[in-house]
């Protein structure tokens, strides 16, 4: 199990961190995604362990989302409507989702366009990428692990990939 873990370690966080554009929310994820599928399902047959390990995380990231929702619904309700109240001190926080632009240089104008177009993708689109393309699991699987039908994959699926290309190609060889 921990040889699973360590191998789609680095490509869950970076599924995770896409979809939230946060790289402590996106470590709580894949954190979370790990402990559930050690402790529900380890004795399962090792060929399972993928798409489960993916329908798990797939599961968390809409439970982020879904309580972002609920966040923001709060703050909003809850703003301060007197002037001479002190300003939200998380409104004053720097934005840390922008690229530095050491990173930048590091990685390339074409990584980070690709960064760029997977953030710009809707969610189900990401995640449909993303596990065909990345993770390499076919069809089946990965309708098993966003918990949709094969027929939504393969639309999500050719969705992404055509908006990427749109989107890329200045940057294909």
């Amino acid at each position: 199990m921990e040889q699973f873990l360590a191998s789609v370690e680095k490509r869950a966080f970076r599924m995770a961190q896409i979809a939230t554009s946060s790289t402590e929310d996106a470590h709580d994820i894949v954190q979370d995604a790990m402990l559930g599928l050690v402790k529900r399902y380890s004795r399962r047959p090792q060929s399972e362990w993928k798409p489960l390990f993916f329908r798990i995380l797939v599961t968390r990231i809409r439970d982020w989302y879904r309580r972002k929702k609920v966040r923001t619904r709060w703050r909003t309700w809850l703003r301060r409507t007197d002037p001479g109240d002190m300003a939200d001190p998380l409104e004053a926080m720097p934005d840390t989702r922008t690229p530095d632009p050491a990173r930048q240089v590091e990685l390339g104008d074409s990584v980070a366009a690709l960064d760029s177009a997977l953030h710009g993708l809707p969610l189900r689109q990401q995640q449909a990428f993303l596990l065909r393309a990345w993770e390499g699991l076919d069809v089946k699987q990965t309708a098993r692990a966003m918990k949709c039908s094969a027929g939504s994959v393969k639309t999500h699926y050719s969705r992404a990939v055509h908006a990427l290309r749109r989107q890329l190609k200045d940057y294909r060889p």
